[in-house]
């Protein structure tokens, strides 16, 4: 049993699976999944997890080299862009009907319980050395 990071199984074996260039989603409760990546479900209550617990605790584990997420969150929900922001001072931001095209390349979709609109996030993964 791990003592510490992400414990849920099914995530943590999927982070083990990425590599480099591989894309994440992190999703808000609303956003379409595509048919095709992995996906692993944390959503429980709406807000439960929160986009940014589960953000931060994948930024915790994974190497990241680029982040793109909607235009339209910087209206619709600025705690969130504030957030990414903060987390990715080179944010990519692409209109919100891009970013669902681009989430179907992904290699994993990490589905929070955010019920705030555009608290979505494709990464992508990068190496440690």
């Amino acid at each position: 049993m791990r003592r510490a990071g992400i414990l849920n199984r099914h995530l943590a074996g999927a982070l083990a699976e990425l590599g480099h260039g591989h894309g994440v989603l992190v999703c808000d409760a609303g956003m379409p999944i595509p048919q095709g990546p992995r996906v692993v479900d944390l959503a429980f209550r709406a807000g439960v997890p929160s986009f940014a617990e589960v953000l931060d605790g994948l930024l915790a584990e994974l190497v990241v080299e680029g982040a793109t997420a909607a235009t339209e969150l910087r209206e619709a929900n600025p705690a969130a862009a504030e957030l990414l922001d903060d987390r990715f001072p080179d944010l990519a931001l692409v209109p919100h009907e891009r970013l669902k095209e681009l989430s179907w390349g992904a290699h994993l979709v990490v589905r929070t319980g955010e019920a705030r609109p555009y608290a979505n996030v494709l990464l992508r993964c990068g190496v440690f050395f």
